[in-house]
């Protein structure tokens, strides 16, 4: 498995628009650690959030919109919430 610097945003966007759940997010960057090849420039920092996301679903550590957002800094987007009314 291949892993990029955009392919880790990817996901976590996915997690973050709720199109998929914090245990499978768990689970990707789990097994990316263990058997991906992590390509570009930036394989320390692809590596770092990749750890940490793992340890994501572990009450002690968790996730919080802080954490994605420094994280998601790092991988070099910017996060911007749209709220609709829900009817």
């Amino acid at each position: 498995m291949i892993i990029t610097k955009q392919q880790l945003a990817v996901n976590m966007l996915n997690y973050l628009q709720h199109k998929t759940t914090l245990d499978i997010l768990v689970e990707w960057a789990e097994s990316a650690m263990m058997e991906g090849e992590i390509q570009g420039d930036d394989q320390e920092l692809v590596r770092d959030i990749l750890a940490r996301l793992g340890l994501a679903d572990v009450k002690t550590f968790g996730l919080f919109w802080e954490d994605c957002d420094d994280m998601m800094r790092k991988l070099g987007y910017v996060l911007k919430i749209d709220a609709g009314l829900v009817a």
